[in-house]
């Protein structure tokens, strides 16, 4: 029968190997041995979702609401054009605030108008047609441009690939400190698995100046990972 000391038990724990303890009649529990590893796979995006709007303002609120509201009208009409679907257009942020001015110091700040700002995300799926979106928005009257972001439509499946690579990966590991241990690797016990992608950071367009009559974008490829963390018991 083998007994650790506590010194050598932790530091077999520490390399994901070790043997359970034994019960109070003695009987020697199975041991295990426990490898967490990733796999990954890179794929190019598919799918961009643009945040953008209408900042409109005025005397009163009434006002910039109406302003607001026609130059929104406008927008949206040119996403549908450009063969944007209902779907895929989607209010993500409206709000309507009082616009101050701070006249001399120790004075109250008054209110000499009304900002309204709404804002929608748009999908678009045919990433071929992003450029010509982006500026069809500005030509539109789109004032507000918040960022890119791009999306892989097919995820969940590719990542498939990916888990067969963590898991072999968690395989070739616990093969070797079992065998560093004098041990065989036998059934599995237990699986869990934590996914994360990497992508392209999303682009910025901070003001409308920026935006050309031929928008171009790159967009890159986004890295799916999986991390499987794998129980095997040992021989």
């Amino acid at each position: 029968m083998i007994r650790f000391a506590a010194p050598f038990a932790a530091a077999i724990l520490a390399t994901g190997l070790f043997a359970a303890p034994l019960s109070a009649e003695e009987k020697s529990m199975d041991r295990t041995v426990t490898v967490s590893a990733t796999g990954s796979v890179s794929a190019a995006p598919d799918e961009a979702t643009i945040q953008t709007g209408v900042t409109s303002e005025a005397k009163t609120a009434r006002d910039a609401l109406s302003k607001n509201t026609d130059a929104m009208k406008t927008v949206i009409a040119e996403l549908k054009t450009q063969g944007v679907e209902a779907r895929d257009i989607q209010t993500t942020q409206f709000n309507i605030e009082p616009v101050y001015v701070y006249p001399k110091e120790g004075q109250p700040p008054s209110v000499t108008g009304y900002r309204v700002n709404n804002m929608v995300g748009v999908r678009v799926r045919d990433l071929d047609k992003l450029g010509g979106v982006l500026d069809q928005l500005v030509t539109a009257g789109a004032n507000q441009m918040n960022g890119i972001s791009f999306d892989v439509s097919k995820a969940e499946t590719l990542k498939d690939d990916a888990r067969k690579v963590a898991m072999a990966n968690a395989k070739r590991r616990a093969e070797l400190l079992a065998t560093a241990a004098g041990a065989e690797v036998g059934e599995v016990v237990q699986i869990s698995e934590e996914t994360s992608f990497q992508g392209p950071r999303p682009v910025v367009f901070a003001k409308r100046a920026a935006m050309a009559e031929s928008v171009p974008v790159e967009r890159g490829e986004q890295e799916l990972e999986t991390r499987v963390t794998v129980t095997w018991k040992l021989k």
